[in-house]
């Protein structure tokens, strides 16, 4: 193979980001792995971090979690039980691959995948470098195997999620006492380092520092690129996206797996991207992700957000959690597009295998919407101003949505465009008429025609002064948000 690509940032940056994700905008990812057994919150898939740590408080928008006592409560203390006794319990006896793949395609989502491995170490894939995989152990299936199948199947691009560089300091090895750091288990709790760290961390400010000095063995390095490329060359996906442990990987190990990634994506003749978090990686040399959050304004270079179905404490299936309902997701999805972004969406799975109710219920709407107006989504691009109107995000980056909720009114809209055709989307239902003041920039005789999406019957309109002024129907053609399709003129 020649390879185009070579690792270091200059060429790396010539990578850009691919039409299909622009095209997708949507997808879908699920965080299922051994803590889904426990499925104890808030973030569940950190229960395995925290079950250890006694009095662990999550700071930076993150709530007080009490894991380590209702692990005491519930399954007894972690000398006697400790996060690798729950594996027998992941049997997963009810998942059914192909069930997942309908129920995210029929959402609209355009690409989907799992988390291949979280901080816990677990792999989702049959790898040569642990026996603690789901293939050897509960639930005794190549999941992330089955999910590419299922999912490329459907015709959604495939994507696998990895944590694994979280590992290092994921669980506590100066815990003599506890299994994380009996020499046995090492293959799977990691190898002992800094166990003679007296006081453990208090708090997620500490931790981060802490571990930020304690930077990962060159055995782990090396068992971090293994495992990548092993997801590369065994399931060939079209997007690997990376949590925030990233920024602990030494710089040569990035590049040199950039490299590698983008130059089987020329040898497979497919487009393939990757996105991070923070600062993780150079500009231009990926795509970045926002957790739990978004943008204030209009980028002018690509983002994505990842989000949860959930009120967003659970990453994971988590007993008893809040879901958030079609319409908040959907005009979560509407905001981001607009500002030239995208969106993942997590769903936690119970151990069993199923796709928790509610969020099929929240999913189902989306995909009903989708299907009416996803013109006015995939294969979009932004206008040159996003949206309009009284209500805004004012809140941006990461984790903005545990502090801001905005109820949006009948003049709030979003714009994109598609050849000659404007998108305005609004938000909310209005009590008389609506109003897109942004059509003020369009020339007399330039609006050829507009449509309601899902309306069967004419539209009364005009240009006006103050915009292009429609009056509103008697009934809304469909739940969410309402989709002008604004056909302009061509000739100059």
């Amino acid at each position: 193979m020649n390879a185009k690509y070579t690792p270091d940032w200059r060429s790396l940056r010539a990578h850009a980001t691919p039409q299909w994700f622009r095209d997708a905008k949507f997808g879908i990812y699920t965080h299922w792995g051994i803590y889904s057994v426990p499925a104890i919150g808030p973030n569940t898939s950190w229960y395995g971090h925290n079950m250890y740590r006694s009095g662990t408080a999550l700071t930076k928008g993150r709530r007080e979690t009490d894991q380590f006592n209702q692990h005491l409560d519930t399954f007894g203390p972690y000398t006697k039980f400790g996060y690798k006794d729950f594996i027998p319990q992941f049997t997963a006896e009810k998942f059914d691959a192909d069930q997942w793949a309908e129920i995210f395609a029929n959402a609209g989502a355009r690409f989907a995948g799992p988390v291949a491995e979280h901080h816990d170490g677990f792999s989702m894939w049959p790898t040569k470098t642990s026996r603690w995989n789901a293939a050897e152990m509960a639930p005794r299936r190549d999941i992330v195997g089955l999910l590419e199948k299922a999912y490329r199947g459907k015709g959604m691009k495939y994507m696998v999620a990895m944590h694994h560089a979280e590992h290092w300091w994921f669980f506590p090895h100066w815990l003599r006492d506890a299994d994380v750091a009996d020499p046995k288990f090492a293959d799977f709790y990691g190898e002992a380092h800094n166990i003679d760290y007296a006081v453990p961390p208090e708090d997620w400010e500490r931790e981060t520092e802490w571990a930020a000095m304690d930077r990962p063995s060159r055995a782990f390095l090396e068992k971090w690129k293994t495992r990548l490329h092993e997801v590369v060359d065994g399931y060939r996906p079209d997007y690997i996206w990376f949590d925030f442990g990233l920024k602990w990987i030494h710089e040569q190990y990035k590049q040199d797996f950039l490299a590698y990634y983008y130059n089987k994506g020329l040898e497979w003749d497919r487009d393939v991207v990757v996105t991070y978090k923070w600062a993780d990686l150079p500009p231009g040399t990926a795509t970045v992700d926002i957790e739990l959050g978004r943008m204030a304004d209009q980028t002018y270079y690509d983002w994505i957000t990842d989000t949860t179905v959930d009120d967003g404490q659970a990453w994971g299936y988590m007993k008893n959690a809040q879901y958030k309902s079609a319409t908040e997701l959907l005009q979560y999805l509407i905001d981001n597009v607009s500002k030239n972004g995208y969106m993942l969406l997590n769903v936690g799975p119970k151990a069993d295998g199923t796709i928790p109710e509610e969020a099929q219920e929240a999913l189902a709407g989306m995909g009903k919407w989708l299907a009416v107006n996803g013109e006015a989504i995939y294969e979009s691009s932004p206008w040159y101003q996003f949206g309009e109107g009284p209500t805004r995000f004012l809140v941006e980056g990461a984790f903005g949505d545990m502090k801001e909720k905005v109820k949006f009114t009948g003049e709030d809209f979003r714009f994109t465009v598609k050849g000659n055709v404007l998108y305005a989307i609004a938000l909310a239902w209005p009590q008389k008429r609506f109003t897109i003041k942004a059509a003020r920039d369009l020339y007399p005789g330039e609006v050829a025609g507009v449509e309601l999406l899902g309306h069967k019957g004419p539209l009364t309109w005009r240009q006006t002064p103050d915009g292009l002024e429609i009056e509103r129907p008697d009934t809304a053609p469909c739940d969410h948000a309402y989709t002008f399709k604004i056909t302009r003129n061509t000739q100059r």
